[in-house]
């Protein structure tokens, strides 16, 4: 994997000049997996998928702000030679995402809001398991258990589990920390660009009355509810999201070297 500001990134398509740029953002303790490969690779897409400081094989030791994280996304933007992008941002990711259009909305040509919201509340069970060493494994069972719908297949929970249990435990925690002070309500009008919203209507983490939310608070959003999928819909959906994204790629209007 290639690297730019410290950051290991996988690239797909990445000399089509023809389209605009995608990045993928990963949610609280995942890492570019997290985004399967039917979106990874889109088809006749120009798709950047990082690793955030200290998640994946980026090093670092994470952060506690989106904020934070929003600065870290423009470094790699400009590290990129990227003039403007599309984001795509599940849960954190979204969060980050809404943070940076609103910062710097000359340089987001469009926004996909995958599983994620304007506030994005931490229980306290997730607060507590994950501030200790040894209620580690505790953690990733209760994010396991939360982040899919009933229908799920037993061995994506399972391939899920091992990855999110290859996070750092501070980092997890750092990341819990940002989401849980995410306050975003106030940045939903300033954001311009064209906007998907994706929620899975199993959604436990981030119930899909969040995603109404973003839909009736960004001018144009369009939202659409994948049925039977939870949190991770991306991974138990991902042709239905692949071609969602895909065909929202399509309908932005992009001129070469923007």
């Amino acid at each position: 994997m290639p690297v730019a500001v410290g950051l290991h990134y996988f690239a797909s398509g990445a000399d089509n000049l023809l389209h605009p740029p995608s990045i993928l953002l990963h949610g609280a303790g995942g890492q570019h997996l997290f985004w399967p490969a039917q979106i990874r690779r889109l088809p006749d897409q120009r798709v950047f998928a990082p690793d955030l400081p200290g998640h994946g094989r980026s090093s670092g030791l994470g952060h506690h702000s989106i904020s934070d994280y929003a600065g870290v996304l423009l470094e790699f933007v400009k590290a990129l030679n990227l003039s403007t992008v599309v984001l795509v941002g599940h849960s954190m990711g979204g969060a980050i995402a809404l943070d940076f259009s609103a910062r710097y909305p000359s340089r987001v040509l469009g926004l996909v809001l995958v599983g994620t919201g304007a506030t994005l509340r931490v229980s306290a069970a997730l607060m507590r398991t994950t501030s200790h060493l040894e209620t580690f494994p505790e953690a990733i069972k209760l994010l396991t258990r939360l982040s899919f719908g009933p229908q799920t297949d037993a061995r994506l929970k399972e391939l899920a589990s091992r990855r999110l249990a290859e996070i750092r435990l501070p980092v997890l925690h750092g990341d819990l920390l940002a989401c849980d002070a995410f306050e975003g309500s106030q940045q939903l009008a300033a954001i311009t660009a064209p906007t998907l919203i994706l929620c899975g209507t199993a959604d436990k983490m981030t119930p899909p009355v969040h995603s109404v939310f973003l839909r009736d608070h960004i001018a144009g959003a369009r939202l659409e509810l994948v049925p039977d999928a939870g949190h991770m819909v991306m991974l138990e959906k991902p042709e239905l999201v692949a071609g969602l994204l895909s065909d929202f790629l399509d309908s932005i209007g992009y001129q070469p070297g923007r």
